[in-house]
């Protein structure tokens, strides 16, 4: 049996506002190649397919074509599990359509994959039960039986873990759960079937980026390694965005990774999927195959100063790439100097400044209490940049200041004139986006990823 995997596709995703949805639908037609170049028998889509539970219609539209072109091609099965950024019933609401093109959609870790009838030629569930199923494919001489593990949160899981008030206790209980799970349902694995595991989770010892934004604190969600089931021909994860082997598993393990970077910490990295062949009896051979698509993200340090920035654009480097620029230089860059090397180089992401001097002591809180705000950002902005702020975005504060005074209690602000922070506001409406788009254009300091 050759199986084909892949993950965290993160559909809808941009980066600092620019749409990535064209480089992703590069990805797709990659992917659709490698399948049919592959002559692959079965694709193990390990979760994040979505990169918001809300995702947009053109991202949605992107994954049906996807699945459009990959599934019931000549007998070739698809199971896509659902990730910590998927809506589970939102992602599976498609499976009347889907299991009648052989194509399994799991939004939960208890889910049967047997609920729907699968109708596409060649392809048959010949047992399931929650959380597990065995595949029967026509084009394969062996069944696969396989352990589907769509992210397994807490309230996914129905354990009331949050009890415990240690951190390595919670980490502890979470583990030995998902160990007993894994345990239980590897009872179904037998000696003549191609035995598999998918499953969107964080294993103790995988390497991290950025771009993961994992969204539970500290490491309570971590799984130890050691709970997957030595008799796994092939364990597919995913949730971390380099593609890696998990050694110290007991079974071949690997994070597909995701398909393109996502954030500059993965700059230089390369993007893989990976081919398995696997037979009752033997061990898996694994190889991955390179992905040259998507721009790439590359990181500038102009040393010399702007003049240097300016002349790397002029050279054409890195023409196809979305840059992230750090300058060091001794003042405060300007607004047209700004303009002049973004209009040089439209790949340029960020524009960050180093300030040449010596780092401010932070104030302590003690002092910091009874003042104005306004003298709070300017100590703030002389920390942050090493010099005094300037006129116009102080300016631009004090009127953003004074816009978000004259708003009353409904609106969200608190006495000083403050705003309070909602989770669920686009942050990018409002007042806000004026001073935000000064501070911009008068330091580059703050991205759309650190707002």
């Amino acid at each position: 049996m050759r199986i084909l995997h892949t993950s965290d596709w993160h559909l809808g995703r941009n980066l600092e506002n620019i749409s990535r949805l064209e480089e992703q639908r590069w990805f797709i037609d990659r992917l659709v190649r490698i399948a049919d170049e592959e002559d692959v028998d079965l694709i193990l889509v390990a979760g994040d397919i979505y990169d918001t539970y809300n995702p947009s219609a053109a991202a949605e539209e992107l994954f049906f074509e996807a699945m459009d072109r990959l599934g019931g091609k000549r007998g070739r099965a698809v199971v896509v599990i659902a990730g910590n950024h998927d809506n589970p019933d939102r992602l599976c609401a498609a499976s009347p359509l889907a299991y009648k093109n052989g194509i399994i959609l799991l939004g939960y870790p208890g889910s049967d994959p047997g609920e729907y009838r699968m109708s596409a030629e060649g392809i048959s569930i010949a047992d399931s039960g929650p959380g597990w199923m065995e595949l029967s494919l026509s084009r394969c001489d062996h069944n696969a039986v396989m352990i589907t593990m769509p992210f397994p949160s807490e309230s996914r899981l129905e354990e009331l873990l949050t009890g415990k008030a240690d951190e390595a206790e919670l980490q502890n209980a979470y583990s030995e759960k998902i160990g007993s799970i894994f345990r239980t349902l590897s009872e179904k694995f037998r000696d003549d079937t191609v035995n598999l595991i998918v499953a969107h989770l964080f294993l103790l010892g995988g390497s991290t980026s950025d771009s993961e934004r994992t969204l539970q604190v500290g490491g309570a969600m971590t799984v130890d390694p050691s709970v997957l089931p030595g008799k796994t021909h092939y364990a597919a994860l995913g949730h971390l965005h380099r593609p890696q082997q998990i050694r110290s598993a007991p079974c071949p393990t690997y994070y597909a990774g995701s398909p393109l970077a996502y954030s500059f910490s993965e700059a230089g990295y390369s993007k893989a999927v990976y081919i398995v062949d696997a037979i009752p009896g033997r061990k898996a051979e694994v190889r991955p195959v390179y992905l040259d698509c998507g721009k790439p993200l590359v990181k500038w340090f102009a040393d010399k100063g702007i003049q240097q920035a300016m002349e790397w654009c002029e050279e054409g480097r890195d023409p196809n790439a979305w840059i992230d620029l750090e300058i060091l230089t001794d003042r405060v860059l300007t607004a047209d100097e700004y303009k002049a090397i973004r209009s040089m180089h439209p790949g340029i992401i960020n524009i960050r400044p180093r300030i040449r001097s010596e780092e401010t002591e932070v104030m302590p809180s003690e002092s910091r209490e009874g003042r104005k705000i306004d003298e709070l950002f300017r100590d703030y902005y002389k920390y942050r940049m090493g010099v005094d702020i300037p006129d116009e975005l102080m300016e631009a504060f004090l009127e953003l200041l004074n816009e978000d005074g004259e708003q009353d209690e409904s609106g969200g602000r608190y006495d000083d004139g403050s705003r309070g922070v909602d989770s669920n506001v686009n942050e990018h409406n409002g007042p806000g986006d004026a001073y935000r788009e000064s501070l911009r254009t008068a330091n580059g300091e703050v991205t759309a990823d650190e707002a």
